[in-house]
């Protein structure tokens, strides 16, 4: 029998996504958030939900524009550190040793170094209690050669994206294919 855990933010696994702004002044900013995902497919959308409080939040709603960025493993410590600090504060590209790169569509930054990005156009906004989901078009996506398949599409074993584990605050990589999406079901 399942046992009550109440209501919590838990979902599993989620992703690990690297919101890219530049502020008021055009410094270039990256966050760490868990709270999203693909929302739409046509027009082709993400959602990411953020606070207030965060310094990125104000550079969404200023800009209209923000980035995707998927960290791969490598990259977990600069992944993690940009979700501590504020860009209030702290120059997260320089003191991570990110190099930002400016997105040819949208007014937004994303890492060179995370080897898969998005880049969104603000499409939509919805207060939604202590956080706000940003509903945001992808106009373009970017991916590093080395994490394509043969099919010219990521590949999520070359590409080795951080997941989170949100009951207990920890990253975990991913596994082997276990089976074809909307294929292997049809053997019932």
């Amino acid at each position: 029998m399942k046992q009550s855990l109440g209501a919590k933010t838990l979902l599993f696994p989620a992703p690990v996504l690297m919101v890219g702004t530049y502020d008021r002044e055009g410094k270039p900013n990256l966050m760490n958030a868990a709270w999203g995902g693909i929302c739409c497919s046509q027009p082709p959308c993400i959602a990411v939900s953020l606070r207030k409080a965060t310094y990125s939040y104000a550079s969404i709603v200023e800009r209209k524009a923000f980035t995707i960025g998927i960290a791969s493993e490598t990259a977990m410590k600069e992944a993690d550190y940009v979700g501590i600090v504020s860009g209030r504060d702290t120059d997260k590209f320089a003191a991570t040793g990110l190099t930002p790169v400016k997105s040819e569509l949208v007014d937004a930054p994303y890492a060179a170094e995370f080897p898969f990005a998005l880049e969104c156009r603000l499409l939509h906004t919805l207060e939604i209690g202590l956080h706000t989901l940003f509903v945001g078009e992808i106009v373009d996506v970017k991916a590093d050669a080395e994490v394509l398949g043969d099919d010219g599409l990521p590949d999520i074993l070359k590409l080795k994206p951080l997941v989170f584990d949100t009951g207990h605050r920890g990253y975990h990589g991913v596994g082997p294919l276990l089976g074809k999406a909307f294929a292997v079901g049809k053997e019932l």
